[in-house]
């Protein structure tokens, strides 16, 4: 997409002014979606629960969490006027683009954020502008955030953020639920810098840029009215960020995991906070490069319309991945990412030579987030090995981004486009299984027991009450093993998949030799599965289009099984290796090499596996039947 301020694509992404005319490149295309009044951006006619006038006034607000960075570090726009016209129509009560009386759990409450951010750190601009009149209407009608709940997890803090906001504006404020909101962030707070969603709750990228974000904001803005608190929210971020930086590949990428994807690149608005609130809990040219490159590779993905607007997505438009609270205005959320424009010029974030990722473990155990992160430093890859939960937030596709066996920076994953068959399903890197011949798919969606014993993680899981699975994955990278113990009063099919790789032409399929298996290998990459105990077959299953969140094409090789009532021991290698697209097509990662039982250290014999840790202990799995 080009405009006055060129390709998107091609801006370098160096300088702050870069940065502001990356806003602007995300910014100046929503003009002409903006209504009469411009109190409301209609950017899509997609279907979002809570329906399309509050949608329309989610577009709105989600520009502000650019803009608000932007004005406070001194940027200049003309387009900041239509959004003041938005905000004195949008409050005022009796006009036709009034955004309405807010009701419990309000999506509108979520929004009543950007405002509350708006007023902490520009109210000259936000504030300043507005008539008497004006400015009642829009205290009156954020103020109705203090008479409705919000619910218990990080939509918390957006009350913080708007009691925030009018404490800095000099407005009257609710004191009692600031603090008690305050005290309760600290209920979901872990361990190691990590929090939860939520009591149970999942740690995922809500941690880094919701809580942690407002956490950040907070310490930095009341670190003279509250110090014991912002020391705290400082402290606990510069813990996470040791924990964080692991989910970052060397090109720029994060990985993709959990819900609300299509947030795109606020994927590292929490290194941008961390440098807002002076935490230098690695060097600012860490900070910095991290930000940077994470942009950069975002522009080289197809997320934008042909009018420049985000797309719902991740990589591509995709609305089968999407939440049911994903509206064409949403990923506009993606604007947290600019919070580093509110600093000045000479600030040392910007002033700081850009730096590579530093020199990061091969394997880090992250206990509270359910996860063993995996880093190839020779392919640039990064995969998320994961025990599973006991609970379950029930969003939309909650096993596809929480309860899969890995999660891969190379080769993403798959949600389902129904559970009848296993193309239909895209089951990588999961167990599926199936009443024999009934062609509905079953996999873990939450546990009865997980635990992590260095880079051995196990669970145990019931996709019927008279079916159990136990898992042990042993992970590594580039194999990793699978071990499955199942014990079905069914009889059921089973199928096992590796990482999705492209699907394109020239694939090439490799089968081995002896057992079953099946190696796929594109120019993006080789994903590979071998059956050691209990799988018959395998092939190259070619999921329904638009499953996988990296590439709308892919291929999965897979393993497969039937299963009589009884117990049953599954054990696979898996195989995954990024390939750089070279003349040809051909990939960097031809064909697996080398044995993954003796890579990994894992020993089968008649009666018992046993697994050889990376911190050098022994566990032993009896082979009972």
């Amino acid at each position: 997409m080009s405009s006055q301020w060129g390709s998107i694509g091609a801006n370098p992404l160096v300088t702050k002014e870069d940065m502001q005319n990356a806003f602007r490149q995300l910014a100046y295309p929503l003009k002409p979606y903006y209504s009469e009044g411009r109190a409301r951006l209609k950017l899509g006619v997609t279907g979002v629960h809570y329906g399309p006038d509050i949608a329309e006034m989610e577009g709105f607000s989600r520009v502000l969490w650019g803009f608000v960075p932007f004005l406070a570090g001194g940027g200049e726009d003309d387009m900041w006027e239509m959004l003041l016209d938005g905000i004195r129509n949008g409050t005022d009560p009796e006009h036709k683009e009034y955004w309405g009386e807010v009701g419990d759990y309000d999506q509108r409450l979520v929004e009543m954020a950007a405002f509350g951010y708006g007023l902490a750190l520009i109210p000259d601009r936000i504030w300043g502008p507005l008539s008497e009149r004006e400015q009642r209407n829009l205290f009156n009608w954020l103020n109705q955030m203090n008479s409705h709940p919000c619910y218990d997890c990080n939509w918390l803090f957006f009350n913080v953020l708007v009691n925030l906001g009018f404490r800095k504006a000099g407005l009257p404020y609710d004191a009692d639920q600031l603090e008690q909101n305050l005290r309760r962030m600290d209920d979901f707070y872990l361990t190691d810098g990590w929090y939860s969603d939520g009591i149970g709750g999942h740690s995922d990228y809500y941690v880094p840029f919701a809580i942690h974000f407002y956490g950040l904001l907070y310490a930095e803005l009341m670190g003279e009215e509250d110090p014991e608190r912002a020391s705290v929210f400082r402290e606990r971020a510069g813990k996470f960020a040791a924990e964080f930086i692991q989910w970052f590949a060397a090109d720029g990428s994060a990985l993709p995991y959990g819900r609300s994807l299509t947030y795109r690149f606020a994927q590292s608005a929490f290194w941008g906070a961390l440098a807002f609130a002076g935490v230098e809990a690695v060097p600012y040219g860490v900070i910095k490069g991290v930000v940077l490159r994470n942009l950069r590779w975002w522009f080289q993905q197809d997320i934008l319309n042909a009018d420049g607007v985000l797309n719902i997505g991740y990589t591509y438009p995709n609305l089968v991945m999407a939440e049911n609270y994903n509206s064409p205005g949403s990923p506009y959320w993606s604007l947290k990412y600019f919070l580093p424009l509110a600093l000045p010029d000479q600030h040392p974030f910007w002033q700081a030579e850009e730096l590579p990722l530093p020199e990061l473990e091969a394997l880090a155990v992250q206990q509270p987030a359910h996860l063993v992160i995996c880093r190839r430093a020779e392919s640039d890859h990064v995969v998320a090995f994961n025990s599973g939960h006991k609970g379950t937030n029930e969003h939309t596709h909650t096993s596809a981004k929480y309860e899969k066996f890995a999660y891969s920076t190379a080769f993403g994953f798959s949600v389902p486009r129904s559970e009848w068959g296993i193309s239909q399903g895209a089951f990588d890197s999961m167990l599926a299984l199936s009443e024999a011949g009934d062609n509905l798919y079953r996999v873990r969606r939450q546990n009865e027991e997980t635990r992590i014993e260095d880079n051995l993680l196990y669970s145990r899981w019931k996709p019927w009450p008279n079916v159990e699975v136990q898992t042990w994955v042993v992970a590594g990278l580039p194999w990793h093993i699978r071990i499955h113990r199942v014990q079905t009063e069914r009889t059921l099919d089973a199928a096992e998949g590796g990482f999705a790789v492209a699907l394109e032409h020239g694939l090439q399929e490799i089968i081995p030799a002896e057992g079953a298996g099946m190696t796929a290998v594109s120019s993006h990459g080789a994903s590979g599965i071998l059956g050691l105990a209990g799988y018959s077959e395998a092939g190259l299953i070619r999921p329904h289009t638009n499953t996988n969140v990296l590439r709308p094409r892919t291929a999965i090789p897979t393993l497969q099984a039937k299963l009589a009532p009884g117990t049953h021991w599954l054990i696979s290698a898996v195989y995954g290796e990024p390939g750089n697209s070279g003349e040809g097509g051909k990939a960097m990662a031809a064909e697996p090499a080398g044995d993954p039982l003796q890579l990994l250290g894992v020993e089968l014999t008649g009666d018992e596996i046993r697994v050889a840790t990376h911190t050098g202990q022994s566990i032993t799995i009896p082979l009972d039947q």
